[in-house]
């Protein structure tokens, strides 16, 4: 997508319902697909509002209204809940700014479509595990979002990503792509490709126990990173689940791996130095605990069983799309610098191997707390 203009983001600021006068306008937050922006408006004397702006990627999200209708939709059911149970929703959850004409969003000029929403105040987001004590209660803030999203039908949210967590499918897209090799750099990576190739199990482990019906279809999140949970700045507590984009139907299991893969690695996303990376014990312990508690008796035992096997299905995934978009050309994520998504997907690959070798101490850690449930 080309860069957003001064004037295409004048243009989106002007068709919503804000209250004041703008005073400043800044790029905010690390996140690789939509183009993210911090407005900060006066609204009288000593008071000033600050509102999250955000040009949705049409390359990505090919139908933003339907991407709108499931976070209205969540958003509302989570507001009741939250209500019901005495929280503050204003701070626990996402709230949709209206445009001019009433929806939840903006088409602008050029065909691109914007959202907004009220800035969560005094909580921060982290990229990375700073504390453990963040990473533990990013565990229980998801958990909480399946315990309170477990009523809500699964099958009325739309597919924003058709496919988003189709290993299966992913996996039969990275063959193609490594036949193919548009971008020529399927030679340099010879290894990287047979480490895909030879798990292939992995990719359909899922699959399989969709079809015979041993997991159930839960709302999901997807996206399951420390810094798509709010932390109270005064308390530490995990208060709300941002970046809704692919909240959908999905497994509860991907959800819990997600969070393992990017929370519980030694080494950032895009480490260089593999020696540097490894999924640390004390940290899935922790995550385990805190989102095991959060679900709150929701899951199976079938699902608490597969936990270890979300995070290493996940991470696998990751990898190979990270893989697949270097082999592409590198047209998905946004990278910073040459060969980023092959670092990323190589940093991936590690953490694979380190699960397998810590796999039953992985299994054991999910049987410590399973008790939890019920």
């Amino acid at each position: 997508m080309a860069k957003v203009t001064e004037e295409q983001r004048a243009e989106a600021i002007s068709h919503f319902r804000y209250e004041g006068e703008p005073v400043s306008v800044s790029p905010y937050g690390s996140g690789h697909i939509n183009d993210t922006f911090l407005l900060e408006f006066e609204c009288g004397e000593r008071e000033r509002a600050k509102i999250i702006l955000q040009r949705m990627n049409r390359a990505v999200f090919e139908k933003p209204v339907e991407l709108m209708e499931n976070i209205t939709g969540v958003t509302s059911h989570l507001r009741r809940k939250i209500v019901e149970n005495g929280g503050d929703p204003e701070r626990e959850t996402l709230n949709v700014m209206q445009a001019e004409d009433g929806k939840p969003y903006y088409k602008d000029s050029l065909g691109d479509y914007w959202r907004s929403y009220k800035f969560i105040t005094d909580a921060t987001s982290y990229d990375k595990v700073e504390k453990s004590e963040h990473f533990y209660q990013s565990a229980v803030a998801f958990g909480n979002f399946q315990r309170l999203l477990a009523d809500y039908p699964a099958e009325t949210l739309h597919e924003t990503i058709k496919g988003f967590h189709d290993t299966k499918a992913r996996f039969r897209v990275f063959k193609e792509t490594v036949e193919k090799d548009i971008a020529g750099r399927a030679d340099s990576v010879k290894d990287e490709i047979q480490f895909v190739l030879d798990r292939e199990d992995t990719a359909n482990y899922f699959s399989g126990l969709l079809s015979r019906g041993e997991v159930p279809v839960r709302v999901t999140h997807n996206d399951t990173k420390l810094n798509n949970i709010m932390i109270d700045n005064r308390t530490g507590k995990g208060i709300c689940v941002i970046d809704l984009d692919t909240v959908m139907p999905g497994l509860a299991v991907n959800d819990f791996g997600d969070s393992i893969r990017f929370g519980a690695s030694t080494a950032a996303e895009d480490e260089t130095d593999l020696s540097k990376v490894s999924c640390s014990m004390e940290l899935f312990e922790l995550y385990a605990k805190g989102y095991i508690e959060g679900c709150g008796g929701k899951l199976t035992e079938k699902e608490i069983e597969l936990m270890p096997m979300g995070a290493k299905v996940m991470t696998f995934e990751c990898g190979m799309r990270f893989l697949t978009d270097y082999l592409q050309g590198d047209t998905y994520f946004k990278i910073h610098r040459e060969h980023h998504n092959l670092d990323r997907a190589r940093t991936q690959f590690k953490l694979v191997e380190d699960m397998e070798r810590k796999w039953y101490t992985m299994k054991g850690i999910i049987e410590k707390y399973s008790n939890q449930e019920g």
